[in-house]
């Protein structure tokens, strides 16, 4: 018998360092790019980071067409007008400049492109028959890692919830990791996207579809979040922590393409979707929970993670090792500024009926060490609540 299952992985091209960004134009060049779809939001415009890759691309003779018509949580009707715009002004290679929300709606609208349809039509695993025109990511935020994953998220807005696209077809080409894109992130997205970033690091290390290799990146990734994002968080313009928090969310992101998550983030998705709440916000809340449901059914998994964050995990028994490491999580939640529930957030009761119905049905639940029944994930609700 062999031992180790078969695991594939899967990663894209990628530079990490101060003034990877400018690779942009190199990049572009070697797509053959003429004209290059750049998608982006108005924060990220204002901080200069856009302008910064316009020049670039202008410098080797490529034109650019700037798309910034979406939203945090981006919603499936900003892609499909995105997918428009990029078909009417002709363009060839998209370039994304921003966090998650940014990236994963350029993901999606070159897959609607490339495929039709609509972006409703792709939700699940494995869902896409041709991928989209080549994609370069300047990811401005150390959290969702969507510039090297598999997975796209977009909001179901007729339904109200986040729905997972996963599959090859959506690993960017190339990632541009430039630490100092994340020098103009405010104190609690640092917060909310370091913890969606050390969420990704826990679920993929206690996955059902773990393998040795997803192991390292993800041990490695708790590591650095657990050390850096405090100062990040207190210090903003401190360089050393801000690299140090990228490469965490880096190195989670490389677990989690390829081990899936868990039931964090399929609770996460239905909660972001109903309200439009922060992503790593809504995983900050519900982790501690998540753990404390799962932790029976990967005892010795959790027990590294707690040595991995500084717990002394030796002798005692599963329910001390589960308060010990929850304990620490919503400790840190609470010095990173991430306070209060789900209820000061406007989640009532009648509504985990059906926010329990899109968590059920969301890919992420698939790899949870413990399988959620419905009324597992209306207790988890409760207790955040």
């Amino acid at each position: 018998m062999p031992l180790y299952e078969m695991r594939k992985f899967v990663a894209p091209e990628f530079i990490f360092g101060v003034n990877a960004r400018h690779r942009v134009g190199f990049y572009a060049r070697n797509m053959m790019a003429r004209r290059v779809f750049v998608v982006s939001d108005p924060g990220v415009i204002a901080a200069g980071w856009v302008k910064d890759v316009i020049a670039d691309l202008t410098e080797v003779g490529i034109e650019s067409v700037i798309f910034q018509e979406l939203t945090s949580n981006p919603k499936d009707h900003e892609v499909m007008a995105g997918a428009e715009i990029y078909a009417r002004e002709r363009c060839d290679v998209i370039v994304a400049v921003g966090g998650g929300s940014v990236i994963d709606c350029a993901k999606a609208i070159g897959i609607v492109h490339t495929n039709g349809g609509h972006i409703l039509d792709f939700e699940g695993a494995d869902q896409i028959d041709i991928p989209g025109p080549p994609l370069i990511c300047i990811p401005t935020t150390a959290g969702t890692a969507a510039d090297i994953s598999q997975f796209c998220i977009i909001v179901n807005s007729p339904e109200r919830y986040k729905m997972a696209i996963i599959s090859k077809c959506m690993v960017p080409d190339v990632a541009l990791v430039d630490p100092e894109t994340t020098l103009t992130m405010d104190t609690y997205l640092t917060a909310c996207t370091g913890i969606d970033a050390l969420t990704h690091a826990i679920e993929a290390y206690v996955s059902t579809a773990s393998s040795p290799i997803v192991d390292v990146h993800a041990l490695a990734a708790i590591k650095l979040i657990w050390n850096n994002i405090e100062q990040a968080v207190s210090m903003p313009h401190h360089l050393p922590s801000r690299e140090n928090m990228l490469l965490g969310s880096l190195q989670a992101g490389l677990a989690f393409s390829n081990a899936s998550l868990g039931a964090v983030h399929a609770l996460a998705h239905a909660l972001g979707g109903f309200l439009d709440l922060p992503h790593g916000e809504c995983n900050a809340l519900l982790l501690e929970h998540v753990v404390r449901f799962n932790i029976s059914k990967a005892t010795d998994r959790y027990k590294q993670i707690g040595e991995a964050i500084g717990l002394e995990m030796a002798g005692i028994t599963e329910r001390q090792r589960a308060r010990r490491i929850t304990e620490a999580l919503s400790h840190l939640r609470s010095r990173l500024g991430i306070v209060n529930s789900l209820t000061q957030r406007g989640v009532r009761s009648a509504d985990i009926p059906e926010l329990a119905f899109h968590a059920l049905n969301d890919a992420c639940l698939v790899t949870n060490p413990r399988h959620a029944k419905i009324d597992d994930i209306k207790v988890i609700y409760g207790e955040a609540m």
